[in-house]
């Protein structure tokens, strides 16, 4: 089984109306029986149509070769499709406003300059999470390798789960604690002391947080395979062979986790560790093939999960130095994985259906607010252009896309640009408050007259 990425263009769309129909419905028409997609992503619309990338799930190889039928049971649950794919879509028929929840994004693997390395977006998870009754937010926001400053009001969500949400196909239940399974890979190094130190890792979680960690599986030969490698648009993506091995393990425990923590090596392109924390390169490498992977597992389990990647022997003994603020969390730790144990510890459950109106459970209808940097389409995005739901972009977060959002069909008042996240904490207060933005802005603009013609009736009639 293979989880890939695919890139291709869609053509315009007048006045880009009715937009995730028509994409969806291009993309729909273009995979295959066996293939489900799992992440997509607009990198940049141009005259030439829509640049898409597309991540993929396959029951074949690249040879059109199966994978191996030895895991049937594993391999059935695969071919049929997820309850709810992620081009479903149901159209929220209110808002519910006697709360007030942010949606904050930060897409992995785009380069972003806050938020883009290593848990360096926590800080502005904490200062949005002020503003709001909950804040949810993806791993990639605050994963810091042995640190994870979540806030008391943040809700841990893998993206995938994110985008359904949006596209109002799921609801998330807060819960009081999960039973988290951690899966780890067999290291390459068979001298290496990485599998006692995970585990110690684990042990630590149950001992400093609570966590109530039933099991620690480590896979044989058997294991998945992950590649990174960066597309044409500059993004990190990757490949991963062999996820049946991966989901026999989850099917086979299945009745004693609630969710999962994966720690798994990563095959890099060259010198990419020692280029990145050299700030040669300013992608983290590893993000765009441990999203694949999250998407993935989340979308056809419904669970919570969260990746981090196990360096090998030459990638944990090189000497980075003193590094770069944004990339530091990740030069100082040995196992990355305390970061994923605490979030998944409190991570809500996924409910396949929408359950509106009980309490603490969470529907697209309470969705105030979606934060992103500016530039970024995907569904997300084209979900709350649907929805309604305003979406503050926040310029100051340079990234890799090159979409401007303000020629998309948003409703007025719906799309708001705010310089840095400062100003978006000020117009999630505005949105709270009632207040229209331009209200306080000056010049204050004359108000809008319109002069009507009067309409003449006959009294005959």
């Amino acid at each position: 089984m293979l989880v890939s990425e695919r890139s291709f263009v869609i053509p315009l769309i007048d006045g880009h109306r009715n937009l995730l129909q028509h994409l969806s419905g291009m993309i729909l028409t273009e995979l295959r029986a066996e293939e489900i997609p799992v992440r997509f992503v607009i990198t940049n619309i141009d005259h030439q149509g829509y640049h898409c990338e597309l991540g993929i799930i396959s029951c074949k190889n690249k040879q059109g070769y199966h994978c191996e039928l030895d895991i049937l049971r594993t391999m059935r649950k695969l071919i049929s499709p997820p309850k709810n794919p992620i081009f479903d879509y149901n159209l929220r028929s209110y808002e519910n406003t006697t709360q007030f929840n942010a949606v904050l994004l930060i897409p992995t693997g785009i380069g972003s300059e806050i938020g883009g390395h290593s848990g360096d977006g926590g800080a502005v998870a904490r200062l949005l999470a002020a503003a709001c009754d909950n804040l949810i937010t993806h791993p990639n926001v605050v994963n810091a390798s042995d640190l994870n400053e979540l806030p008391e009001n943040g809700l841990y969500v893998e993206g995938s789960v994110i985008t359904r949400l949006l596209m109002g196909t799921v609801s998330i239940q807060k819960v009081r604690a999960n039973r988290v399974m951690l899966v780890i890979d067999e290291h390459e190094d068979e001298d290496s002391f990485f599998h006692e130190a995970a585990i110690n890792a684990a042990s630590a979680a149950r001992v400093a947080l609570g966590l109530d960690c039933p099991l620690v599986v480590k896979m044989d030969q058997r294991q998945i395979l992950m590649h990174s490698f960066y597309a044409s648009s500059g993004r990190a993506v990757g490949q991963i062979k062999y996820l049946e091995y991966l989901c026999a393990i989850l099917e086979q425990y299945q009745s004693q986790y609630d969710a999962v923590a994966l720690c798994t090596y990563i095959e890099l392109p060259p010198d990419s560790v020692e280029n990145y924390f050299q700030d040669d390169i300013d992608v983290n490498p590893w993000g765009g093939v441990e999203a694949l992977l999250t998407h993935a597992i989340s979308m056809l389990y419904d669970i919570p999960s969260a990746h981090s990647p196990m360096m090998s022997s030459d990638e944990f003994e090189t000497d980075v130095g003193v590094v770069d603020p944004r990339k530091s969390a990740e030069s100082i730790s040995m196992t990355n994985l305390h970061c994923i144990l605490k979030g998944l510890h409190r991570s809500p459950r996924i409910i396949n259906s929408l359950m509106c109106g009980h309490a603490g459970i969470l529907t697209v209808a309470d969705i105030s607010c979606l934060v992103i940097p500016y530039g970024c389409v995907g569904l997300p995005t084209l979900a709350a252009l649907e929805q309604g739901i305003p979406v503050i972009a926040v310029k100051d977060n340079k990234n890799l896309m090159q979409n401007k959002l303000e020629e998309l069909p948003f409703a007025p008042g719906k799309l708001l640009i705010a310089e840095n996240y400062l100003e978006a904490v000020g117009l999630m207060h505005a949105l709270k408050a009632g207040v229209s933005p331009a209200s306080v802005r000056r010049p204050l603009a004359y108000t809008n007259v319109q002069t009507q013609d009067a309409v003449k009736v006959d009294p005959s009639a």
